[in-house]
């Protein structure tokens, strides 16, 4: 059974940093490095958003209001997801969830897509004003 299991959420003040991880088990190695991964959030009483987004070849999308502060990367070797959030502010409080969507790749996995097959449990992000 694969699963993806979140950590490195916490409590910040504005201005600081956090770096996010996703790590997946149960997942062939092939399937993951043809997988879209993507990171979303969700705040009280919103909607959730997708934040960011990787393909199979290593392009990057985000959301508006991240661009230039939050970045994914990937490590197909180790399955593992990253989100590394610098100059953090408090409108980025949310729990934050990775997902993973198999053989979703190029082009097709860099839109707004938000029907994933597979997500994590969530970690919490709490910055301070």
């Amino acid at each position: 059974q694969v699963q993806l299991v979140e950590s490195g959420g916490g409590s910040v003040q504005a201005g600081g940093s956090l770096r996010l991880s996703c790590v997946a088990s149960g997942y062939a190695y092939s399937s993951y490095g043809r997988s879209c991964l993507k990171w979303f959030r969700q705040a009280p009483g919103k909607e959730r958003e997708g934040v960011a987004v990787i393909n199979n070849d290593g392009m990057t999308n985000y959301a508006e209001s991240v661009k230039g502060r939050f970045t994914v990367t990937r490590d197909n070797a180790n399955l593992s997801l990253f989100l590394q959030m610098n100059s953090l502010k408090a409108e980025d409080t949310a729990m934050y969830y990775c997902a993973a969507q198999p053989g979703l790749t190029g082009s097709h996995c860099l839109g707004n897509q938000s029907i994933f097959a597979i997500w994590g449990q969530g970690t919490q992000v709490t910055v301070s004003s």
